[in-house]
């Protein structure tokens, strides 16, 4: 291993707060900014975004984990959150872990791959010791792109053995999300046990929980996503909850990613009514990433940017940013949240049927319900939110608690 150069995995690992980087690495690291001011957020939101997918689905009883492309583990690696005794992020400057939760999942097991020479030694070294991990193995391995996307190349791996078994068993932990067709859970046929409750009941109880919300990645300030077509009128549940919080001593942000659309140029490229369009490239997750999220991560300052772009005039709002004490939670709003890998820290879903979707949508608006089939079909919104809330008739919503 040459310590006298830089190597990828040594400065991805230095950018979240990693320990097993060179001076070389974070020499590099450090001038990268000037050249791609994004990479950094890019680093540290990637690792949360692995957090919250292994996690979630170790909650509903998969235990079986290919990491390809592993590279060193930096918390949370991928063993130490499916068993959940790494809750969060490592902060700049190093302090020392925060004590441990319960653990989600012990019988998990993870097989660590890349083609990185040294990432095996990494592994074996900075695992050895941790809980659970004699269930950890790591395997060089050099794949070609299309074995990469090959199913059967991961799965005959299981526990770091080799096996024609899948590589994850699911064995929901949840009985109240049952599966229902196409293997994520059904909101509309019988598959998410469901309760009524009031608009402002459902304010209130996303309020408390929010008192007790700690971002997995150290940051000061909760992130929370309510998703929904306009139609399910997310914005009215962000209002809600924001007035609930204040009493509690809370103030909270609600930005709406309406204020985050692309120039009017770029959204109309193909067409007025063009639908991949409208699903991948109207809102403009770069300004959300770079105006929104960046300010919040551990270090931000917290002044974020409420919106920036007005659809009518088609020019920049010019809004000054606004700063947000800590604790206080940002409440973003809007459609498509849960496909973008933002490092949300709590996710609520507003699901409509495809008949009150069509109802409810004005018929001028009709040809971007392609569109939500599409999100629907791709992202399974119902499956990875936290909160699940069906809201066909606006007067009785229902969750699942």
């Amino acid at each position: 291993m040459d310590t006298t150069r830089p190597h990828p995995a040594r400065i991805y690992d230095w950018f979240p707060g990693g320990r097993n980087d060179y001076p070389v690495d974070e020499a590099t690291g450090r001038r990268m900014p000037a050249v791609e001011p994004g990479v950094p957020l890019t680093a540290r939101t990637d690792r949360a975004s692995t957090h919250r997918s292994v996690r979630r689905p170790a909650e509903q009883g998969v235990r079986r984990f290919p990491d390809a492309g592993a590279g060193i583990p930096a918390g949370p690696d991928p063993h130490r959150t499916v068993q959940g005794v790494a809750p969060g992020l490592p902060r700049r400057p190093r302090t020392p872990a925060s004590p441990p939760d319960s653990r989600v999942a012990p019988d998990s097991r993870v097989v660590h791959r890349d083609d990185g020479p040294f990432v095996p030694a990494h592994v074996e070294a900075l695992l050895r010791g941790a809980p659970g991990a004699p269930s950890t193995t790591c395997r060089r391995t050099r794949e070609t792109a299309a074995e990469a996307r090959t199913p059967h190349s991961a799965s005959r791996y299981r526990g770091g053995r080799a096996s024609s078994a899948p590589a994850a068993s699911p064995s929901p932990a949840r009985p109240d999300r049952a599966r229902g067709g196409g293997g994520r859970p059904s909101v509309y046929g019988g598959g998410v046990r469901l309760e009524a409750i009031t608009w402002e009941r459902l304010a209130d109880r996303l309020a408390d929980r929010l008192l007790d919300l700690r971002p997995a990645d150290g940051s000061s300030w909760p992130r929370v996503a309510l998703d929904g077509a306009p139609a399910a009128r997310p914005g009215d549940l962000a209002a809600l909850v924001a007035e609930a919080l204040r009493p509690r001593g809370r103030a909270a942000r609600v930005v709406a990613t309406s204020g985050f659309l692309r120039p009017a140029s770029l959204r109309y490229e193909y067409g007025h009514q063009d639908v991949d369009s409208y699903h991948d490239g109207w809102f403009d997750t770069g300004a959300l990433w770079r105006e929104v999220f960046g300010p919040l991560y551990p270090g931000g300052d917290g002044r974020v940017l409420p919106d920036l772009w007005n659809p009518v005039t088609d020019r920049a709002t010019r809004s000054p940013a606004v700063t947000l004490p800590p604790g206080s939670p940002l409440l973003l709003h809007g459609p498509f949240l849960l496909k973008e890998g933002f490092p949300f820290d709590l996710t609520v879903h507003l699901a409509l049927s495809p008949g009150a979707l069509r109802r409810r949508t004005p018929e001028e608006e009709h040809w971007t319900l392609p569109a939500y089939e599409r999100y629907d079909r791709e992202t399974g919104p119902a499956a990875v939110a936290d909160v699940l809330v069906r809201a066909d008739d606006p007067r009785h919503p229902a969750w699942n608690g």
